[in-house]
């Protein structure tokens, strides 16, 4: 793997040799505005992640205290005060893959589209999360089971004051998911299920008889991106990832929550008619996002953008 950007005496040498975990966490760090003050969290992810351009495991991670969902603002802005000896703020990352011609999946499924590299990120990606937000379909769709303890990772998530593995936090409107599955049954925590008020209650009860934890984050039959976030900031919940779908991410990005966008491109043509990384209906300006790094390994590019 090789980092093109920012411009590194690693660039330059044309190292190319696969990274270590150690050197993958801290490219991909949380900024240390996600952290926690409570007694339970030390005040960031291990390492430092923003000193961009010192060698091969710094410099991916960006500048520290920018960005990020405030604790209380409902509609993801800025200047909500975060509560007293609380969270301070939530970062909202997303991972996704799309080939050269834009396709999100190869019939259905975005396995076709990845790598071994793609894999190892999108492992660590998820170790370093406090919260993989993911939607009904896509659970549905890609077989979706408990994250799991990465023995590798566990010095470094106790560190920052994490749980075993990330929770799994599934948004559902209709609550239409079968809940015999081990994401419900035998998690190493608790999965989270988002819903809106208009729920029926039957399925809330389903959810919670098999161990889930249902949040109501939105007043009528869906979930508001914003509340959503905000729930999961509000129970320690501050390093957040999503997988997508795409029409997840498309309402991520519409309602001006989403923090960065971790896009692998991957080097396939697919043609025919896949779905884009992000569905629905346009924004009425198009949202700038800043390159923050960018690595290489076998054609595959690996992107990293910020929320200008």
């Amino acid at each position: 793997m090789r980092r093109l950007f920012p411009v590194t005496d690693q660039t330059a040498s044309g190292a190319d040799r696969e990274w270590t975990l150690d050197e993958l966490a801290e490219a991909y760090a949380y900024p240390a505005s996600a952290r926690r003050d409570d007694a339970g969290g030390t005040g960031g992810v291990a390492g430092t992640g923003a000193a961009a351009g010192t060698g091969a495991g710094t410099g991916a991670g960006g500048a520290a205290g920018t960005g990020g969902t405030e604790i209380g603002d409902v509609a993801g802005g800025r200047g909500a005060a975060a509560p007293a000896g609380g969270c301070r703020a939530a970062w909202l990352r997303a991972n996704m893959v799309a080939s050269l011609d834009g396709a999100a999946h190869h019939e259905g499924r975005s396995e076709p589209l990845s790598s071994a590299a793609d894999m190892r990120i999108f492992g660590m990606l998820r170790g370093l999360a406090d919260a993989i937000v993911v939607g009904a379909e896509t659970v549905r769709r890609e077989g979706y089971r408990p994250a799991r303890a990465r023995e590798a990772l566990a010095a470094r998530r106790k560190a920052a004051g994490q749980g075993p593995a990330p929770v799994i936090a599934v948004v559902t409107a209709s609550l239409d998911l079968d809940f015999s599955l081990p994401l419900f049954t035998a998690p190493l925590v608790p999965t989270i299920v988002l819903t809106g008020a208009a729920a029926l209650p039957e399925r809330v009860r389903a959810a919670e008889k098999a161990g889930a934890e249902v949040i109501v984050a939105g007043d009528g039959p869906g979930v508001e991106p914003g509340r959503a976030v905000r729930a999961l900031a509000d129970r320690g919940l501050v390093r957040l990832l999503t997988e997508g779908g795409p029409r997840l991410l498309g309402q991520f990005v519409a309602a001006g929550v989403l923090d960065e966008l971790c896009l692998t491109m991957s080097p396939t043509l697919t043609s025919g008619y896949a779905q884009r990384i992000a569905g629905g209906p346009a924004l009425a300006v198009p949202e700038r996002f800043a390159l923050a790094a960018l690595l290489e390994e076998d054609g595959f590019l690996f992107t990293r953008y910020r929320r200008v």
